[in-house]
């Protein structure tokens, strides 16, 4: 049984099978601290909530690289997932706090594509951040 995990395809798949289950539970802890609805403003065309979005998707993506990449076992690479997704998390309400004169998600929301875009850049920056650290 150990030669069937130690199988580069097995492994591969399960990676990627664990990688997939912890971007859609990340994507929905990220639609219930943000005011409105990802998946319905991007159906709309609005591009502001596409970038912020895909940001998050590929900041999520990227930190699970590194994990795959600098850990050994499942278990350890989502446990390092998690913690780069929770300082992604933290990321998102420091950008929020640093930014007094307008809402971010209201700006977000009212598709204002320049503040979606900086939401994409730190997401996706930060995650490389993240990801040298793991």
């Amino acid at each position: 049984m150990s030669d069937f995990w130690e199988n580069s395809l097995i492994q591969t798949a399960a990676y990627f099978s664990v990688v997939v289950l912890c971007m859609i539970v990340f994507l929905t802890i990220f639609e219930l601290v943000t005011k409105y609805n990802n998946w319905e403003q991007i159906k709309k065309g609005n591009m502001a909530v596409a970038f912020a979005t895909g940001g998050k998707i590929f900041g999520i993506a990227n930190i699970f690289r590194h994990s795959i990449q600098q850990h050994d076992t499942l278990f350890h690479m989502i446990g390092w997932g998690v913690y780069g997704f929770l300082l992604l998390l933290v990321a998102y309400f420091i950008f929020e706090f640093l930014t007094p004169k307008f809402k971010i998600d209201e700006e977000i929301e009212n598709n204002n594509k320049a503040v979606g875009f900086i939401s994409m850049v730190i997401s996706i920056g930060l995650s490389y951040v993240v990801g040298a650290g793991i």
